[in-house]
């Protein structure tokens, strides 16, 4: 295994582990998480959870501190993120009436966990 691929994989992994424990802190606050990893035409979104009140799409960013991570969403991801959810709302029965807000699950290095609610302001 070349050292590339080491961090491909460290990375690969921290990743998931990161996302478990969003996941868990979402479904601990009445969340169910109905889709990890959905991938739609303009990309894939990390999280999707549901409630009474609508639908939350979760991007999940792990880094050395929360500073860090949130610094590692960019404008463009903003777009295509924003793009696969409305795909995604095509098959809700409110459509893109679906209540619905962005947040942005950040990680640091020691596991601790920073929700930013509507991080990508009103959809």
């Amino acid at each position: 295994m070349t050292a590339r691929s080491v961090r491909s994989s460290v990375s690969f992994y921290a990743g998931q582990a990161a996302e478990q424990q969003v996941a868990a802190d979402y479904e601990r606050r009445g969340f169910f998480i109905a889709h990890r990893r959905w991938r739609g035409s303009g990309g894939e979104i990390d999280l999707i959870a549901r409630n009474a009140d609508g639908i939350v799409f979760i991007e999940v960013k792990k880094s050395s501190s929360f500073d860090m991570a949130a610094a590692r969403i960019s404008q463009r991801q903003i777009a295509r993120i924003c793009a696969s959810a409305a795909q995604f709302l095509e098959h809700e029965p409110g459509g893109q009436l679906t209540n619905v807000r962005f947040d942005a699950a950040l990680v640091d290095a020691t596991g601790a966990v920073q929700i930013i609610e509507n991080a990508f302001g009103q959809a």
